[in-house]
């Protein structure tokens, strides 16, 4: 039987009937090592500083390492994966991912495990958007696609949350290698599950590959994305290590761009971008990363700090947050077909700006009843957004560009994550600095105040060094201080959801669905008459049949081919 034939059946026996949820399965769960990995070693750091003693830039690219690569490689890998198979850069990820978690674990210095966190940062490049193009080309209906991604999304959420928990079991029961370990007797099944049952799938492949603006663009997300990162460590904006890498990422970005648009053949289809629902989808996904990860880490701070909550309660205090997130990704596929995607985007970035707003009445004393309320809020607003945003964003992007689009998605999660850290961070400071101004004249030497002024953490050691009434009014100023900028930021954060709500205005009104005969007919316009037509599919939403019927038809993904064109 020739693999032409071969690909056709697999894709076919995949996507029909009970199996194309097994695939999501399969994808769902190298997702939630992609996305434990992420956090995962965390609360490792102190354990990793104490066994490989490394100097604080080389403790800062080990933790840094594996988000930068992965966020600088996500398009190269996801429209490589149209040209040569989705499936194929999947595996490959695979085993990369197992590979350098087996070098990370075993690591006896920091150049080795800033190595293999880069390596993993590779793999993990490879595997992120070709789960989400798989389940893309998958999942042809769109309501089943819509449940698919709210279950991927949900176990996002699941493997960001459990990764600090799992690893600080781990830690404390093992060694902090034990964190990258386990990832490889999971990828070791993960690897020939997935080669027997996963569908391989291609886009156009359509002239040659763009590996000059490939390489282009990974060179200028990377820049972009670290000079974020430096400016969220406390670097000013104009300091030469965070202007530097920004004004050349950007440079590159633009660069990339205009290639884009002279090519016949490009390498991301920038018309993509002229589609309202993409671009306002992708612009909502920044502003909830943004949003998410920048408040999360403020959250953690005030638990710690301000509360003297030990990481153990502040990670069951943020359980909440975690568990509402998966009940919006559960029931995103019904939320979804009942509002429309407009409204549940635009509602969730509301309910994520009220729930903020919420936060703003926190003080110096726990009130364990409103931060609950608050996170849950929160958590079930910012997932609603996501679902919401990334369904809209693949399903109005062309199938055979689901690759690229789905790397689009991912990349913008990274930098809006990024982004979050660094604005946020850096009103946080603007905020909280003015409330130690009046220390000198308490009788606080100026350096040692200048040194409270970076963090309320260095307050508090400060404060510790100085001891005495003198310490315990460094302490109590400092918390002062901090609260007052934890509201500014909050006020600020809220600004920015509400801002989103407003964009998300341009998005669709209604999820609308091709209708079953239209999609027989474009599935006969390829060659190929429909084997397995979908008799469950709902009717096309009210007053949206005419418009739905003039769309042109699409052809099948040239998976069905194995060649990257349609059948003939």
């Amino acid at each position: 039987m020739s693999g032409t034939t071969t690909a056709r059946i697999r894709l076919r026996s995949a996507a029909d009937g009970a199996n194309r949820w097994v695939v999501l399965v399969v994808l769902c769960l190298s997702l939630l090592l992609v996305a434990l990995d992420a956090t995962v070693l965390h609360v490792a750091v102190p354990a990793v500083t104490e066994d490989l003693r490394p100097s604080a830039a080389g403790l800062l690219w080990i933790v840094d390492a594996y988000p930068l690569v992965c966020a600088s490689l996500l398009i190269l890998f996801g429209t490589l994966g149209d040209r040569v198979g989705r499936r194929r850069v999947l595996l490959l990820g695979y085993a990369l991912f197992g590979v350098a978690s087996a070098i990370a674990a075993m690591a006896g210095s920091p150049g080795a495990l800033i190595a293999a966190r880069a390596l993993l940062g590779v793999g993990g490049a490879m595997i992120m958007p070709a789960t989400l193009s798989i389940l893309r080309q998958v999942f042809p209906d769109r309501r089943e696609r819509a449940v698919a991604i709210g279950v991927w999304s949900a176990v996002a959420a699941v493997g960001a949350a459990t990764g600090p928990v799992i690893g600080g079991f781990l830690v404390e029961h093992f060694w902090w290698g034990s964190v990258f370990l386990i990832n490889v007797p999971l990828m070791a099944l993960v690897l020939p599950v997935g080669r027997l049952l996963l569908p391989e799938s291609r886009g156009s492949d359509d002239g040659p590959w763009d590996v000059l603006g490939a390489l282009m663009a990974a060179a200028g997300v990377l820049g972009v994305v670290l000079g974020v990162k430096r400016a969220g460590t406390g670097e000013g904006l104009l300091s030469p290590v965070t202007l530097a890498p920004l004004l050349i990422g950007a440079v590159l970005l633009v660069t990339f761009v205009r290639r884009q648009k002279r090519r016949t053949h490009p390498l991301i289809d920038i018309g993509m971008f002229a589609r309202p629902a993409f671009s306002t989808a992708v612009g909502c996904i920044v502003l909830a990363m943004l949003a998410l990860v920048g408040l999360e880490l403020i959250a953690v701070q005030y638990l710690q700090l301000v509360l003297g909550l030990s990481p153990l309660e502040t990670g069951l205090r943020l359980l909440p947050l975690t568990f509402a997130a998966m009940a919006a990704g559960a029931t995103g596929s019904y939320t979804l077909r009942r509002v429309g995607p407009r409204r549940m985007v635009g509602w969730g970035f509301v309910l994520t700006a009220a729930s903020v707003l919420i936060l703003t009445a926190m003080g110096q004393h726990d009130r364990p009843g409103l931060l609950t309320a608050a996170f849950v809020a929160l958590g079930f607003g910012l997932q609603s957004t996501l679902f919401g945003a990334y369904e809209s964003m693949l399903s109005d992007a062309p199938a055979d560009r689901a690759g690229g689009a789905a790397a689009i998605g991912e990349t913008s999660y990274q930098l809006g994550a990024g982004m979050g850290i660094a604005l946020l961070g850096s009103v946080m400071n603007a905020a909280y600095a003015p409330g130690l101004a009046k220390l000198p004249g308490e009788g606080v030497p100026v350096g040692d105040g200048a040194a409270a002024t970076h963090s309320l953490g260095e307050a508090y050691q400060v404060a510790d060094r100085l001891g005495g009434p003198l310490g315990e009014a460094l302490r109590s100023t400092a918390r002062h201080a901090f609260i007052t900028g934890l509201h500014v930021t909050l006020l600020v954060s809220a600004a920015l959801l509400l801002a989103g709500a407003l964009a998300a205005l341009r998005l669709p009104r209604a999820m609308e669905c091709p209708s079953p005969a239209l999609r027989e007919t474009g599935d006969a316009g390829a060659g190929e008459a429909p084997e397995h037509p979908e008799p469950h599919e709902a009717p096309v939403v009210a007053g949206r049949t005419q418009r739905s019927l003039a769309l042109p038809a699409r052809r099948r993904p040239a998976e069905a081919t194995g060649s990257g064109r349609a059948g003939h």
